[in-house]
């Protein structure tokens, strides 16, 4: 069963796309920490960042660099956190987290609770930055 990343891939969930190229695939968390708080994947599907082939974590990354600045020119931030998990979706992820503190990258706080038009908006800021 194709994971709930490859389906936002696949069109199949409706997300808010930030970035995609033919193999690297960027969207707004749905659960964020802090506003602009951005997801890079692979569009392979591929459960731990370190199955990808070093082309890939090495593409990957790059893709990730040029979304994350957008993401710092969009919203108002000291820096842009780069975190590794990947145990909640069994598909290799980077988040990019815009953070002022690094007390704003803590996965145990609660996410923020967005509308609708704000996820929008922000998809729009970070865009036009692209």
């Amino acid at each position: 069963m194709a994971s709930i990343f490859t389906r936002i891939v696949n069109g199949e969930i409706p997300c808010y796309k930030i970035a995609e190229d033919d193999r690297f695939f960027a969207f707004l968390d749905i659960n964020p920490m802090t506003k602009g708080h951005t997801l890079v994947i692979p569009k392979r599907e591929v459960d731990y960042i370190f199955d990808l082939t070093n082309d890939e974590v090495a593409d990957m990354m790059v893709f990730a660099k040029k979304v994350a600045a957008a993401v710092e020119q969009a919203m108002p931030c000291k820096r842009i956190a780069v975190a590794v998990l990947g145990l909640q979706v069994p598909h290799a992820h980077i988040h990019l987290v815009p953070i002022n503190s690094e007390n704003d990258v803590d996965f145990k706080h609660e996410p923020l609770h967005l509308s609708p038009e704000t996820f929008a908006e922000i998809q729009q800021k970070i865009t036009s930055k692209l």
